[in-house]
């Protein structure tokens, strides 16, 4: 069942929605059984994350929709804001 995005932005505050930005870079690595994906968007210094069990066709240069929360990872003790992304669309 395909969700809605207004319920969902409705149901949480904290969830971000964009629509149409275009996608600067791709890139896909293998951790464990899933694929990391992070993906650049134009106007945006900040990844968007997201994990999949298959490989992704390439989204580099498409418009997308996209559902995120923002979210801090801590790395080498480092804080880096990014974002984990909810939903994902072609548009």
């Amino acid at each position: 069942m395909k969700s809605d995005v207004n319920n969902l932005l409705k149901k949480n505050e904290k969830l971000n929605q964009l629509d149409s930005v275009k996608v600067i870079s791709h890139v896909q690595r293998e951790s464990g059984d899933w694929f990391i994906n992070t993906l650049m968007l134009e106007g945006y210094d900040v990844p968007f994350k997201y994990k999949r069990t298959k490989k992704y066709r390439s989204l580099q240069g498409a418009p997308v929709n996209l559902t995120y929360y923002p979210k801090t990872e801590t790395v080498a003790g480092m804080e880096f804001e990014t974002m984990k992304v909810v939903r994902l669309r072609r548009s």
